[in-house]
Formats: C-alpha cells, sequence, structure tokens
C-alpha cells in the first residue's frame, strides 16, 4: 500500500508490521467485517418478514394453510443449523441451475450421472466466465436467504406465541365494536403482540450473530475465513511470513463479537422499554415500579 512496502523483506520493526496490516490481504479481512454486518441487515428483516408470515399462517382458521405454516415452524426448528446450512445450499443451488437448464440446455437432459450432478455450461449460476464478484455475490444471496429460512422459523414460533399471548378480551371487544377480522388482526393484535415477542427476538437476534461464522462453511470469505488464513503459519512464499498469530486473531473476533452484542443489548432495552411504557405486562410494571 506504501513505497516503503514494495520488498516486504528489506523492512523490519514498525514499518513491517505497518505494511503488514494495510496489505491487500488484510483489507479484505476489513471489508469482511463489513460482510458481517451486511449479512446482519438483511437477515434480520427478512426472517422476520417470513417468521410473521409463518406466524400468520399457523393461526389461520384455513386449515391446509395453519399446517404449512405450522410444519414450516417445525421441520426447520428440528434440523440441526449446521445441517440445514450444508444440505440445503447445495440443493438450492442445484435446483437454481436445473431449472435454468431447461430454459437453455439444448438436450434437456437429466442432471444427475450416477451421484454426480452436471448441467450444460450455460445453465451454470454464475456462468463460469463472470467475474469473481458475481460469484462472491451469489454465494453471499444463497447465505442470506439461508439465514432468513432458519431464522424465520424461529422467529414465527416466537411471533405465533406472542400473538396467542395477546389477552382475547381485547380482541373480543375489538369485534362487539364491530371491527372485521383483518381490522382486528391489523389494529388490535399486531401492534400489541410486539411487547410479548419482543424478548424472545432479543434472544434471537443474538443467536443469528453468534451465527454468522457459519458463513465460513458456506464458502463466504467472511472474518472467519480470514481470521484463520492470515493468524496462520506462512512460509516465504507469502509476502509478510509469520509465526501462529491466530490466538491475537480469534482474540480480536471475540472482542468484537462482544462489543457487538453489548450494543445490541443496550439498543433492545431502550426498544423494550418503549413498547412497555404503559403496558399491562410485567415489564410494564416493572417501569410503573422504577418511576415510583
Amino acid at each position: 500500500m506504501f513505497d516503503a512496502c514494495a520488498d516486504p523483506k528489506a523492512i523490519e520493526g514498525l514499518t513491517w508490521l505497518a505494511c503488514y496490516l494495510t496489505s491487500g490481504k488484510h483489507m479484505a479481512f476489513y471489508w469482511s467485517f463489513g460482510t458481517v454486518l451486511l449479512l446482519l441487515a438483511l437477515t434480520a428483516p427478512a426472517a422476520l418478514a417470513m417468521g410473521f408470515l409463518g406466524a400468520t399462517a399457523a393461526r389461520s382458521r384455513f386449515l391446509p394453510l395453519s399446517l404449512v405454516g405450522k410444519g414450516y415452524a417445525a421441520i426447520v426448528r428440528g434440523v440441526p443449523d449446521i445441517v440445514f446450512f450444508l444440505f440445503f445450499v447445495i440443493a438450492l443451488d442445484q435446483g437454481i441451475e436445473y431449472l435454468k437448464s431447461l430454459a437453455v440446455c439444448p438436450d434437456h437432459s437429466w442432471p444427475w450421472q450416477g451421484l454426480e450432478f452436471r448441467v450444460c455450461p450455460e445453465a451454470k449460476v454464475p456462468l463460469a466466465r463472470s467475474p469473481a464478484a458475481w460469484h462472491q455475490a451469489y454465494g453471499f444471496g444463497l447465505a442470506v436467504f439461508t439465514f432468513a429460512i432458519v431464522f424465520g422459523a424461529f422467529a414465527a414460533n416466537v411471533l405465533y406465541g406472542a400473538m396467542n399471548a395477546v389477552p382475547k378480551a381485547q380482541l373480543e371487544t375489538a369485534e362487539a365494536y364491530g371491527m372485521s377480522h383483518a381490522q382486528v388482526f391489523r389494529r388490535i393484535l399486531v401492534p400489541q403482540m410486539w411487547v410479548y415477542a419482543l424478548p424472545g427476538l432479543s434472544n434471537l437476534w443474538m443467536i443469528l450473530i453468534k451465527a454468522t461464522p457459519l458463513l465460513f462453511l458456506l464458502g463466504v470469505k467472511d472474518i472467519v475465513y480470514w481470521a484463520r488464513e492470515l493468524g496462520g503459519a506462512k512460509t516465504q512464499a507469502y509476502d509478510y511470513p509469520h509465526p501462529d498469530w491466530r490466538l491475537w486473531y480469534f482474540l480480536a473476533l471475540l472482542v468484537f463479537y462482544l462489543v457487538f452484542t453489548k450494543v445490541s443489548e443496550v439498543v433492545l432495552s431502550r426498544i423494550s422499554a418503549r413498547l412497555n411504557h404503559g403496558q399491562a405486562t410485567a415489564g410494564g410494571e416493572a417501569l410503573r415500579k422504577a418511576a415510583a
């Protein structure tokens, strides 16, 4: 990055360290923190939306739709996360390529040849000749969708319980005033349920933060990938050989996650206090006693 870093073997001391920490690979390591934050920023609302749809479907009076909502939450929550991540991403990728092969491949042959999955080159997603950025973006998109599916199931279970926790007397009173079922759901149930859902959603957010290292298993070059690569002992084939420093790199990740979860706790506690203010809940009662 600097002119003095042109020949790493000719520098030492603080200059060597400055050049080492500003190398191209370290820049990628620093950017990978943004990858994790972007994953959280995209996954959280997507999972919440899927959870809301799942919880709404589970409460539906239409039995098939109710079974779909309850089945989604039960099946996904019943499969270990690591198994789901390793299986679902591969199945989704192959499903996309198979559907594309039906449109672009001339022979429309069945892609499975024994235990191998093969489609024509034009059906690959992305294409082999596509820039590396497209391959990274595609892998990241699959990761976001998979995270949303998994954590959406947990969110559906939390929201379903929160909807059932809303006092039925409020719903019946609204119906007595002439509100339709849709109006009761939109104006009474949904605004009230967040008070009961927030503790569970807060825990789910913390679990989501801790689950971000699973990006490494999905082939995305996240902070865990770069910490392992940069911290490991290098040979003379590398510009900056050094001993095994993985302890320090993973210690930096530990600090990052602790600080991030602490900030999350502060923000969530303020949101909880705002939602519980004036509510006839345990949280609202605690706020009233604290004010007194």
